[in-house]
């Protein structure tokens, strides 16, 4: 295996800001279906309405963020914009998470959830954008790697201080209500410290001419790519193979707690057993970061694309904790490896100088959308009665996405 990459300090800094935005995608996994489950349970919501209206939620995230995030990707790629654009989104979803630990209404609680996710999926697409002026070419394999590797770790760090929080709340003298308030604001604020280096180090590097009518500019420009996009075909069989397999990957991510709560399992345990997740993904990321450099990505994320619909299989007989947590270290083998090989590959293959407008496509079938995922399985669920059933469907998105993914590989650059 190659000998291991010294980090620049733009890089460093590129890396950081996974770290903190994975401290509120831990959340959403983890503590905000939980807080949602109590407070619509005391507003007489079953377990099956809790799931799909959780579903929901995501898609709503989906829908606003496929509308704005192209057009706001293509603005980014004009000179001066990706810093800012960036930096308003990450502060809507921080001031966004801060506020959710406050809201006692279903409902309220819900319409918040999407607007801080969009804040956060927003800030994706330029954060994602960014790689092509933070490294090389041939470094950016292990360079996402290691955002989503490090991510992974360093989200554990407010994650275990709101879980000791919440279940030591009775020990302390706290509501566990109260405690998960301390959790978001916790949180919170880790993602907002983790953001300072990037914002104050980053200069954008690609860019194209910024022109007089800047909105209308980019719905041209955005346009024009759409029309084109038959004429490289690679990065339209890869797009259309990433909305599959991804979306799949995203609703495991942010439906397992839903899940495990609908089926009654120990809040606990599930808490615990997701912690477990994040701390596999970390080792088992690097690896994949560096296995890149002998492997090719198309047979990396072709392993990880099948080994996610044997999990998702064998997610549709979880009826024990034992099985839960069998299921968190097998998501946390292949998770971070399918996100950051995704990711450096896209960015391989579109041109630097309009990466945040391809990354605005990119990242609608992304990081912030599940879109199919979730409305799949919510649909499914209540059409059949069986949340088994609903999660079982996801097969048939990762079994699309292998096969788009093969035809992708297999076209010209």
């Amino acid at each position: 295996m190659p000998a291991k990459m010294k980090l620049t300090h733009i890089e460093k800094a590129w890396i950081l800001y996974d770290v903190g935005n994975s401290a509120f995608i831990l959340l959403v996994s983890t503590l905000f279906p939980i807080y949602f489950n109590a407070v619509a349970s005391e507003a007489g919501i079953s377990s099956i309405d809790y799931l799909a209206y959780w579903g929901y939620a995501a898609s709503a995230v989906t829908i606003i963020v496929a509308v704005l995030g192209p057009v706001l990707g293509t603005m980014t790629d004009f000179k001066g914009f990706k810093k800012p654009i960036f930096i308003g989104s990450m502060l809507l979803g921080t001031s966004g998470c801060l506020l959710l630990g406050f809201m006692r209404s279903w409902l309220a609680f819900l319409i918040l959830f999407v607007i801080a996710k969009c804040g956060f999926s927003a800030s994706l697409i330029f954060y994602d954008a960014m790689l092509s002026d933070v490294t090389e070419p041939e470094r950016m394999d292990e360079v996402s790697a290691r955002g989503f590797a490090f991510g992974y770790i360093g989200s554990c760090i407010p994650f275990i201080a709101g879980l000791a929080l919440v279940l030591s709340s009775d020990a302390i003298g706290i509501t566990q209500m109260q405690a998960m308030t301390a959790a978001f604001v916790i949180s919170a604020v880790w993602w907002f410290l983790s953001t300072v280096p990037l914002w104050r180090m980053f200069r954008q590097i690609h860019y194209v001419p910024a022109q007089r009518t800047i909105i209308r500019g980019s719905f041209l420009r955005l346009w024009d790519t759409l029309k084109n996009m038959r004429s490289h075909p690679k990065v339209l069989w890869f797009l259309l193979a990433f909305f599959c397999y991804i979306d799949g990957v995203y609703t495991i991510i942010d439906m397992a707690t839903a899940y495990g709560t609908a089926l009654g399992l120990d809040t606990t345990g599930l808490l615990l057993a997701l912690l477990v997740t994040q701390i596999v993904a970390f080792p088992a990321t690097l690896v994949f970061g560096r296995l890149s450099a002998r492997y090719s990505p198309r047979m990396l994320i072709s392993v990880c694309i099948a080994a996610y619909t044997v999990i998702t299989v064998f997610g549709m007989t979880l009826d024990s904790q034992t099985k839960f947590w069998i299921l968190a270290v097998c998501v946390g083998l292949f998770q971070g490896g399918v996100q950051a090989l995704s990711r450096s590959y896209f960015a391989k293959i579109i041109p630097k100088e309009q990466s945040g407008e391809y990354f605005g496509i990119f990242d609608i079938c992304g990081k912030g959308a599940s879109f199919l995922g979730t409305t799949l399985v919510s649909v499914t669920s209540q059409l059949t009665g069986s949340i088994q059933y609903g999660i079982g469907s996801l097969v048939v998105l990762f079994v699309l996405g292998f096969l788009l993914f093969q035809k992708s590989c297999g076209c010209a650059e």
